[in-house]
């Protein structure tokens, strides 16, 4: 039987890189996953592939509405090649996972492939096409999420679909429902748009992206209904039925009026939960929450001391991310290390366009906790910038405590969002002032200088260019 100082369950985002971690500092270390590519859902069928795709649609949209403007003359009819699209996703995505199996080549980390399940607390059963067993001094639970639906829907994984689905459909809907106005069905919902087909988002919150600033929801709802989405938000979905290649939805409005949505595909998005089937968690004295966690404490240490987990299957947010820095923490920690994460200061991202990021506290989080704060807002059609590319929409919001100037929020609709928020955790990982922001020189013509004009705005007042 083999014997590891850490073995991992699970080769996501977490698991990856707390593996290599882990060997980094010297561990013996191992990592299980059920699949037979290493990646978890983010490499596979979230994250990178989704990616893929919007960079595909974007490009196919501009060549279709903006290569004019710009003076380029495409003769003929500009076509969608989707099986290609598909392909080229594919590619992206194989390419990225042979990465992780180079990585852990490279930090000689074992590899096994099978479905890992406790038989006590430091002892792991691998099922697959040869069982074996393996004794670890400690365990990371990495078994990341699956989707969620809603107990009425019967996901047929044909026309009523998961994200999983909609990353591989062999034609592009007519009319695409969309279950759920959160980031999954929101950026999947795009694809699908910009390649033509009609896109209703029925959400049963009071708007698109629930979770993030208010200010940003609205901006967000705004640039996509000038795209042609249907948003339809307090709207609480009771009945999808499949009637031949009719997908039927029923909802109830604000009003408690039934509404009837008709389309070919329905792609249910209405989050995620945390996956433990087959772990066998209670053999390992592995205590789970209410709602399916694995109950951690701050240390990230399950009810056996020497089993952790980190990720989707643990309580916060599910972004891959935030995984990764579990998973240092987690491997760090094991090593007599005292790392730190601080929870406030890992950011969200919509990978839509414009994009939406935000890191820190909302307005809404701040007004409950009764702190007062001062706001600069800069939009990013003030931008010479978003002039020169045509991405005018959107706007850069910093948040500052009243008294002190320390950045608590900051929050952005716009291109390169995704990217831009770095600056942001950086600026309040360090304790910076709006002012501080302000003063330091941002390169010019650039999106960021956005960031610099809002920490003005929100110092006293003074952006220069609106």
């Amino acid at each position: 039987m083999n014997s590891y100082d850490v073995a991992i369950i699970g080769s996501g985002p977490g698991g990856y890189v707390a593996a290599i971690r882990c060997a980094q500092l010297g561990m013996k270390t191992a990592i299980i996953e059920k699949y037979s590519t290493l990646g978890g859902t983010c490499l596979n069928v979230g994250c990178i592939p989704s990616k893929a795709l919007l960079d595909s649609s974007h490009h196919y949209e501009d060549a279709v509405k903006h290569f004019e403007e710009h003076g380029i003359d495409i003769p003929g009819d500009i076509k969608i090649n989707l099986e290609k699209m598909i392909a080229r996703k594919q590619s992206v995505v194989d390419q990225t996972t042979g990465g992780i199996d180079f990585l852990m080549k490279k930090n000689k980390i074992d590899v096994y492939q099978g479905v890992g399940s406790f038989k006590d607390a430091t002892h792991i059963l691998i099922s697959g096409e040869e069982s074996t067993e393996i004794e670890a001094k400690n365990t990371i639970i990495a078994t990341g999420s699956k989707p969620s639906t809603l107990p009425f829907i019967t996901l047929d994984k044909e026309r009523l679909i998961t994200s999983t689905e909609a990353l591989k459909l062999k034609e592009i809907p007519k009319h695409l429902i969309v279950i759920g106005g959160g980031v999954i069905g929101l950026e999947l919902g795009q694809v699908y748009k910009r390649l033509g087909a009609e896109v209703s988002v029925v959400e049963y919150a009071d708007r698109i992206v629930p979770t993030m600033d208010a200010g940003v929801s609205k901006e967000l709802n705004k640039v996509l209904k000038k795209q042609k989405f249907k948003i339809n938000a307090s709207h609480k979905v009771k009945s999808v039925e499949r009637v031949g290649d009719e997908v039927i939805v029923k909802a109830d409005n604000k009003k408690g009026v039934e509404v009837e949505f008709k389309g070919d595909y329905c792609l249910v998005a209405v989050g995620r939960h945390a996956y433990t089937d087959g772990l066998n968690a209670e053999a390992a004295g592995v205590k789970l929450t209410e709602r399916g966690l694995v109950d951690v404490n701050e240390h990230l240490q399950t009810s056996a001391p020497n089993i952790y987990a980190i990720g989707d299957v643990i309580k916060g947010a599910m972004l891959a991310h935030k995984a990764e820095e579990e998973g240092t923490f987690v491997a760090e920690t094991i090593a007599g290390q005292k790392p730190h994460i601080d929870y406030n200061l890992i950011p969200g991202v919509v990978y839509t366009w414009p994009e939406v990021a935000a890191v820190g506290k909302t307005e809404e989080q701040l007004k409950e906790a009764g702190i007062e704060y001062k706001t600069g807002q800069f939009p990013m059609r003030a931008l010479g910038r978003s002039r020169a590319s045509m991405d005018l929409d959107g706007f850069v919001k910093i948040l500052a405590d009243k008294s002190t100037d320390e950045i608590l929020g900051v929050h952005m609709v716009g291109a390169r969002a995704a990217d831009m928020i770095a600056e942001a955790v950086v600026a309040m990982e360090y304790r910076a002032s709006a002012e501080d922001v302000s003063r330091m020189s941002h390169a010019h013509p650039t999106f960021t200088e956005a960031i610099k004009e809002a920490a003005l705005a929100a110092t006293d007042d003074r952006p220069l260019h609106i």
